[in-house]
């Protein structure tokens, strides 16, 4: 997957938060929930945006481990709307699916650029 592919991915997957969240209901506690789930799923393609444009391999690092910790909390959040009995199961299926493999790609992608760092700050030392 490539770059542009997964800036498409991460803008389609705020798009669709910010429609399942524009159908739920009004009530206190899904409005608290909402507001948090909104806040950090569109985050995760806005920082990835700025990690693709990262100053350094350091600053690309420290911004992808902020994309990694927004779609692990986005997780976080549909699954307190499931869990508390606000929505249901089925509604949250797809971005529940979508924002645990934003995880684990976002994962494997700081695993790489770590790796890739140590190595070469080995390479500097020899």
């Amino acid at each position: 997957m490539d770059k542009a592919e997964l800036k498409r991915r991460t803008s389609k997957f705020s798009i669709d938060v910010i429609k399942f969240i524009e159908q739920l209901p009004r009530k206190r506690s899904l409005d608290v929930l909402s507001n948090q789930l909104i806040r950090c799923a569109t985050s995760i393609g806005a920082n990835y945006r700025s990690a693709c444009r990262g100053k350094s391999t350091a600053d690309f690092i420290n911004k992808i481990v902020i994309v990694e910790e927004e779609a692990d909390e986005s997780i976080y959040w549909l699954e307190l709307m499931e869990e508390s009995g606000l929505v249901d199961s089925n509604s949250i299926l797809a971005l529940k699916k979508e924002a645990n493999e934003l995880t684990a790609i976002f994962t494997a992608i700081g695993k790489t650029a770590k790796e890739k760092q140590r190595l070469n700050k080995l390479d500097i030392k020899k």
